[in-house]
């Protein structure tokens, strides 16, 4: 798709269809756009004649298609709605462009122009409009085809339009930033929704080497028998099940002063989660090749960060590897040690993530990296606290927590801050080990990231809990079915505040 910015006015531009917007009650306020105005007058009131019978009333999401008849360059419009007047935000903007290009899409529009969002009136900055804009359109339009044989019609340019008293080339640098972005999330979405024979281990490892040697990251990749030196016996028991071999990958960007710590960004790898010995049920087992979302996640942001080329130091780590059952398999009872020396008695093998983590976190604090901040698809108890909207947020750390919040507002990405109380871990004491891997039925995303937190020792540290957002069942915004890619531009956004 070719996606850019240029001066215009969205009644004299020839394209398939064109997006404008208005706010809920915009109506009775008196405050509609003056692109929808100027196509109302265009179309002959057909949009007032929509908000007059209550056919649309500008909430969130809300989008009518009209046809032009002939009496715009234009063949259809996308009226979108922002929401409350007043209330409007970049995320109201993003969700607006990308329902507006579906539904466009729908009627077989090749081709789409929109003005500025949400500006003027509503006070979006011109630059956040546009970015919020390009990461609505190519985020809202992207699908998982690659196995299909069936072909859907493909948006093929989108123009955003600006006035000439904006500057466009503002304009155009933020369209850029919103592309990369995009595209990253778009590739996280991607490694999410391949099934988990494509998505392997070794192929998750190819791919981030491919990767890191298009966009000038530096490489490599841990091999079992290294893990063996180095200690990572809670990664290989998890592995040991498998026929197919662990690796543990890791991605540099250096751009920030020489000696200065590298923040770490690890990614949980399960490319495929039956529970091992303590196996999941059937039903909903094909959804766990999204396990490794988190190791998705990194990655991508890796190359966002890359290509767009941050002055600061971070390293993505992700432990990757399959959690099957077998004759090599670990058991529910046994004892096994992480890098850091820590003993872990296993209660349930299907508490594997955590493991994968415990090594990867004992490996960024040995190579003195900080902070630590951690995502993983990791426990069925933070979807049922949160839901599906909200990611769960751990941290040690209260200035380095803020900023993480602050940039997933940013980067309009639902967070919400969860406890780490001290009275809890005796949960996860073991009488045989230094820690166990499960608490009790209570609390469990907590207890799970007091766990992983014994492995971030007292290092700044976050941790990410992705399980209720790291997929979703339906389209609604930017957001649709399958895998979300969350959340890739938070961390971008963390690691461009500390550039």
């Amino acid at each position: 798709m070719n996606l850019s910015a240029q001066q215009g006015d969205i009644t004299k531009i020839t394209t398939d269809g064109i997006i404008v917007s208005l706010c809920e009650e915009a109506e009775r306020n008196g405050v509609p756009t003056s692109a929808l105005v100027q196509v109302d007058k265009l179309l002959s009131g057909a949009i007032s004649a929509l908000l007059d019978n209550r056919a649309m009333k500008g909430k969130a999401r809300e989008v009518v298609v009209v046809p032009t008849l002939g009496k715009l360059p234009s063949r259809m419009v996308a009226v979108c709605g922002l929401g409350r007047t007043g209330q409007v935000t970049s995320d109201s903007v993003r969700d607006a462009a990308a329902e507006g290009a579906r539904a466009l899409r729908k009627m077989g529009c090749k081709s789409i122009a929109t003005p500025l969002l949400g500006t003027g009136a509503e006070g979006i900055e011109v630059g956040e409009s546009a970015r919020a804009i390009t990461e609505g359109i190519l985020l809202g339009l992207y699908e998982f085809t690659k196995y299909k044989a069936s072909e859907t019609t493909e948006v093929e340019d989108v123009t955003i339009l600006t006035t000439p008293e904006v500057r466009l080339d503002a304009v155009s640098t933020s369209v850029d930033e919103g592309i990369v972005l995009s595209e990253s999330t778009c590739l996280a979405r991607d490694m999410g929704n391949e099934p988990s024979n494509y998505m392997t281990p070794t192929r998750m490892a190819e791919m981030s080497l491919d990767l890191a040697s298009k966009y000038g990251l530096a490489a490599s990749v841990i091999e079992r028998d290294e893990m063996e030196t180095l200690g990572m016996g809670a990664l290989l028991a998890v592995a040991r099940g498998s026929a197919e071999p662990p690796k543990f990958i890791k991605l540099s960007h250096s751009r920030g002063s020489v000696g200065t710590a590298h923040m770490a960004l690890v990614g949980k790898g399960i490319t495929f989660d039956s529970g091992g010995i303590s196996i999941k049920p059937s039903e909903g087992m094909s959804d766990m090749k999204g396990d490794m979302a988190g190791g998705a996640s990194v990655i991508a942001a890796m190359c966002a960060i890359a290509r767009m080329g941050l002055n600061t130091n971070v390293t993505g780590l992700i432990p990757a590897t399959e959690n099957l059952p077998g004759g090599k398999a670990f058991k529910p009872g046994d004892i096994i040690r992480a890098m850091n020396g820590k003993s872990i008695e296993i209660i349930s093998t299907d508490a594997e993530g955590r493991l994968a983590l415990a090594d990867a976190l004992s490996y960024a604090n040995k190579n003195g990296m900080s902070p630590l901040i951690d995502i993983a698809t990791l426990t069925g108890a933070c979807k049922v606290a949160l839901g599906s909207l909200y990611s769960g947020v751990f941290s040690n750390d209260e200035a380095l927590v803020g900023r993480f919040m602050d940039a997933s507002v940013r980067a309009g990405e639902k967070m919400w801050r969860m406890p780490l109380p001290e009275e809890y871990k005796e949960m996860n004491s073991s009488p045989v080990a230094d820690v166990k891997n499960v608490g009790n039925r209570y609390g469990g995303a907590i207890t799970a990231a007091l766990f992983v937190g014994e492995f971030a020792g007292g290092t700044p540290w976050i941790h990410v809990d992705i399980a209720g957002t790291g997929d979703t069942t339906k389209d609604g915004g930017a957001t649709v079915k399958g895998a979300t890619g969350v959340p890739v531009r938070t961390l971008y956004e963390l690691v461009k505040g500390a550039s």
